[in-house]
């Protein structure tokens, strides 16, 4: 499984405006919903922030991966931001979350939900990588560091 087979490039937010985990997930929701007909993205925010109540979903290090599961979807969906300045994200190391890797898969998917996290997860361990996605000049820039990242892991 490849990043680049559920995160497309215009769905790649370079600067993230939210200050807070509500207006983040709401933000990342916007590229969503151009992927998900007839869903508004106050139920897709919504949808995030239901999951987001069970436990944080920022695994630190400046990483978040919110995700949730809706019926009706015919696969996976994904929407990657990022905030320079890092947002309150109540992460486990207890930091501010700088990267935001928004996840949607169909309500009975289990098994590929779980791999596309694990998968992104991976991918973002690598400090450097990290840093250079961060520092990243566009959107673009920052979907083709991804895409080059994914295609060598």
């Amino acid at each position: 499984m490849k990043i680049t087979e559920f995160l497309l490039p215009d769905s790649v937010i370079g600067a993230l405006a939210a200050k807070d985990k509500p207006g983040v997930l709401g933000e990342l929701c916007v590229p969503l919903c151009r992927r998900v007909p007839g869903v508004e993205v106050a139920k897709l925010t919504e949808v995030l922030l239901d999951r987001e109540r069970l436990s944080s979903t920022g695994i630190g290090d400046g990483v978040a991966i919110p995700h949730g599961k809706m019926a009706g979807l015919a696969g996976l969906v994904a929407a990657f931001g990022v905030s320079k300045d890092g947002v309150d994200f109540d992460a486990i190391d207890g930091k501010p979350t700088q990267l935001f890797f928004a996840l949607l898969a169909p309500e009975n998917s289990a098994g590929i939900h779980l791999k596309a996290l694990a998968r992104i997860s991976r991918l973002f361990k690598n400090p450097a990588f990290r840093r250079s996605v961060i520092e990243a000049p566009s959107a673009n820039a920052m979907f083709d560091l991804i895409a080059a990242e994914d295609s060598q892991a």
